[in-house]
């Protein structure tokens, strides 16, 4: 029966990850797979026997289920759209933890505990002894570290990026980290290595005679202390990984340690022989691991220098004379969009921030009334997450067909009247193509110069999160609109209509 639970279980991810590629479906699909884990989980918590066991402590597994999810869900209702980011990485950065605490667990009941796959080459006749594992300590032991190194490394990474993400956190990088990075990683797989090929030898069972006569686990000191070390190791690794990575390369981080706390999950059902906690950590891994593969591709960075540290560090741009930029009056950025046949949306992370999507949905509607032809243009690493546009104005109800991918819109760019750019500012940075000593030099952007006319709007001419200053704004067919996303738009909304 519990097998068959499993079996649910694990079909209901798979449908709801597919359900999850659009919007219209997306809700449906996540609570599809949310019920599969529900009915893993209590399948789990009252089927699941071993050698004749069934799980108790009932009370502490229930009470850990209600002060968990209460948190999820309190904190999942209150958190503002813009804060979306954050909370990924935070619940992201709890399933490495999770992860992890498990490797802590299973490793210290294996040194423990004889059942628990104590080699039976120290006493042959271990194996005759009832719930005597026959696998080998090495191969589960391999399966620890692996679930403890990369759900450490992603716990770690996951709260520094939490942490830079709202601010608390700012970027830090010294001289040779990146090869005291790889130094760190190398001692730690060093040291993982070791205890696997040596384990046997290291652990051993030995009777013992007395009133308490029975088996007795003998542990070399040195194996505890390698395995806590490597503990500490992979939190420092996780630590420093992410700290040097500039804020417009965070999206490409979010979805690599998704896919590290996914991986970290697998290890967990290797370990318990669990096919949903299997099944469910190999999906995010390898869905998480895509994703990570085509946000490279967005920002022009190569996986294997995501993976050595050396990614989206500081680099100064060059220093040029920009010129002037020009502003232009509400009343005239409304006859422009009013009047223009065609007019794309650029949404950014300042839309997102002045909570701005349904205005601007309601300006999108008007100009459509108007005989405009109003479309989004969507930077794959728009925002601060991967998909946090399309979420974004999902919320406000804009048809999905709206929304085009940056090689769709810069196919329409050349032919489009007005481009109005929302607190969007580095994916429409056209230094990424000109400028060498620029840091987003080589990274796909929203094409919008192409357009005839740009208004863009800002609060202020701050430079945005990669911190330099953008060549668009001072372009002669560009102009600024400043003020709150939000206000401006209900004040063009205002315009338009009398226009």
């Amino acid at each position: 029966m519990l097998s068959i639970i499993y079996l649910i279980g694990s079909v209901t991810f798979i449908i709801g990850l597919k359900m999850l590629s659009h919007p219209a479906t997306a809700r449906k699909g996540n609570l599809i797979a949310a019920g599969g884990m529900t009915l893993a989980i209590l399948g789990t918590i009252f089927l699941y026997e071993n050698n004749g066991e069934h799980l108790h402590n009932y009370g502490w597994i229930f009470a850990g289920l209600l002060a968990g999810g209460t948190i999820g869900v309190l904190a999942a209702k209150k958190v503002k759209m813009t804060a979306m980011p954050e909370m990924v990485s935070l619940f992201n950065g709890m399933g490495g933890a999770c992860a992890a605490l498990i490797s802590v667990v299973e490793f210290n009941h294996m040194i423990t505990t004889p059942s628990a796959g104590i080699a039976t080459a120290v006493l042959p006749r271990l194996s005759e002894l009832p719930g005597m594992e026959h696998a080998s300590l090495g191969g589960r032991l391999l399966i620890i570290l692996l679930g403890l190194i990369i759900g450490s490394v992603s716990f770690a990474g996951s709260m520094i990026a939490w942490g830079k993400l709202n601010g608390r956190i700012k970027d830090f990088a010294f001289k040779g980290q990146h090869i005291v990075n790889l130094a760190i990683l190398a001692v730690s797989l060093l040291a993982a290595l070791y205890l696997v090929a040596t384990i046997d030898r290291q652990v051993g069972v030995e009777l013992t005679i007395g009133r308490s006569g029975g088996l007795a686990i003998r542990v070399a000191g040195i194996v505890k202390f390698l395995f806590y070390l490597i503990l500490l190791l992979s939190i420092i690794y996780g630590i420093l990984f992410v700290m040097p990575i500039g804020g417009a390369d965070m999206p490409v981080v979010i979805s690599l340690l998704n896919s590290f706390t996914g991986v970290a999950a697998a290890c967990g059902g290797f370990l318990y022989n669990n096919q949903v906690m299997l099944t469910g950590g190999i999906l995010v891994g390898s869905a998480g691991t895509i994703l990570t593969i085509l946000m490279c591709r967005a920002m022009n960075r190569s996986l294997k220098n995501v993976l050595i540290g050396s990614f989206g560090g500081a680099k100064a741009g060059s220093a040029k004379e920009q010129g002037q930029y020009k502003s232009i009056a509400l009343a005239d950025a409304a006859v422009v969009l009013a009047y223009a046949q065609k007019v794309v949306i650029v949404p950014g992370y300042g839309l997102a921030v002045a909570q701005a999507q349904h205005a601007c949905h309601e300006l999108e509607k008007l100009l459509e009334d108007k005989g405009v032809t109003v479309i989004y243009a969507i930077h794959p690493v728009a925002g601060r997450m991967p998909g946090h546009m399309n979420v974004l104005l999902a919320e406000a109800d804009v048809p999905y067909e709206k929304l085009l991918e940056m090689e769709q819109a810069n196919e329409a760019l050349p032919t489009t009247d007005a481009v109005l750019v929302l607190g969007a500012n580095d994916v429409v940075n056209p230094a990424a193509k000109t400028d060498p000593d620029s840091p987003i030099y080589g990274m796909p952007i929203l094409e919008v110069e192409k357009a005839r006319m740009v208004i863009v709007n800002k609060r202020s001419m701050k430079p945005g999160y990669a911190g330099i200053e953008n060549d668009l704004f001072f372009q002669p067919k560009t102009s600024m609109l400043f003020g709150d996303a939000k206000q401006v738009l209900q004040q063009l909304i205002a315009e338009v209509k009398q226009v």
